[in-house]
């Protein structure tokens, strides 16, 4: 998953969204697929904090200049 950005996690999410309301994955598939979602969800709060951070340190940075 380290090579798969922010982007592409986000649409990724989407499809399983649209996939589950449309009953597109059976029962079978359901757990794997939720398992799935839980890291892509995991992936994108880890790379949202990430930002965070780098943001506010240029920010503080920049104020201390």
């Amino acid at each position: 998953m380290e090579k798969l950005t922010y982007t592409q996690a986000i649409v990724r999410l989407q499809e399983i969204m649209t996939n589950i309301e449309n009953g597109k994955i059976d029962i079978d598939g359901l757990q794997d697929t939720l398992n799935e979602a839980n890291e892509l969800i995991t992936f994108c709060r880890t790379k949202l904090h990430k930002v965070d951070e780098e943001i506010k340190t240029i920010l503080d940075n920049i104020s201390a200049e």
